[in-house]
């Protein structure tokens, strides 16, 4: 899979497609004192068949007080409004920055994606937006509906269920993720995803079966090892600090909430290899174990 678009599933801005067979992702459970916390990988787009629930995570949820995802103040007219603001440049039209065989490139993978109004619909977009919209585009013409990811299944059974659900980031954050990428990085993203627009299939279906068999390693290998290569700053940026940031805030949580029992669910490429949130809350005193 292109490294520009591994980046992306780095965030819940690029959903993730699963098959509907019986899936037991990995689930892990951090202790201090009377204070857990469980980590749970998630992906962000599914058919609605999908079936990804097991009695220890049925458990987990049912003994949690509070829910964590990445973010919940994504809703529609949030999202419209950044993306108006941090996704379009009307001044410069896309085709302008491109190469006369990238054009070519644009017009041709916006006709695979079935993208409404092709070409002209992504004139007025900055590159990192385009490039976005391409790589959704084919999943949500399959019929692919982000409210059935794991996380958003996860918010309304817990919104259902009278508990607080709490985002460790805004969109804002993860929109300027990209947002604030030169804008050289931007057309390399743009032009690799028009690429790569008909061979990434095999690689996501693997990335989808190592999710599905709680494969740890799998799922770092396909996600982050390319990436911590060829951009070791994004690596940094996108998986490493955020995971940082994530683990001080499970520990902040557990030091100033005794008793509590908080179950956070992030996407699945933070809780794998070696730079994981697990491994982050290691270094600070905290050990994380795998149900």
């Amino acid at each position: 899979m292109s490294i520009y678009r591994r980046l992306l599933i780095l965030l819940p801005l690029l959903f993730l497609l699963c098959g509907n067979a019986l899936a037991h992702p990995a689930l892990w459970h951090v202790k201090s004192g009377d204070s857990t916390v469980y980590l749970f990988g998630t992906v962000h787009l599914l058919p609605n068949d999908t079936d990804w629930r097991f009695p220890a995570l049925n458990d987990a949820l049912s003994k949690s007080q509070t829910l964590y995802i990445e973010l919940t103040d994504d809703d529609q007219a949030s999202m419209t409004s950044l993306v108006l603001h941090y996704g379009m440049d009307t001044e410069h039209p896309l085709s302008t920055q491109l190469s006369e065989s990238d054009n070519a490139a644009l017009a041709k993978a916006a006709q695979l994606a079935g993208l409404p109004g092709g070409t002209t619909a992504l004139q007025p977009m900055r590159p990192w937006l385009a490039a976005l919209t391409l790589a959704v585009a084919p999943l949500m013409k399959a019929g692919l509906d982000p409210a059935s990811g794991v996380d958003k299944q996860l918010q309304t059974q817990m919104t259902q269920a009278g508990k607080p659900v709490h985002g460790l980031e805004t969109a804002e954050q993860q929109i300027r993720f990209l947002a604030d990428l030169p804008q050289s990085l931007q057309l390399a993203f743009l032009r690799d995803t028009l690429h790569d627009v008909e061979k990434d299939k095999a690689e996501l279906l693997s990335l989808i079966d190592a999710w599905k068999r709680g494969d740890v390693a799998a799922i770092a290998k396909l996600e982050n090892d390319e990436l911590k290569t060829k951009e070791p700053v994004l690596y940094q940026k996108l998986l490493v600090q955020r995971n940082q940031d994530w683990a001080a805030r499970i520990k902040d949580i557990m030091l100033r909430q005794p008793g509590t029992t908080v179950f956070v669910a992030v996407g699945a490429a933070h809780l794998a290899g070696p730079d994981s949130v697990q491994a982050q809350l290691a270094k600070i005193g905290v050990t994380a174990q795998q149900d």
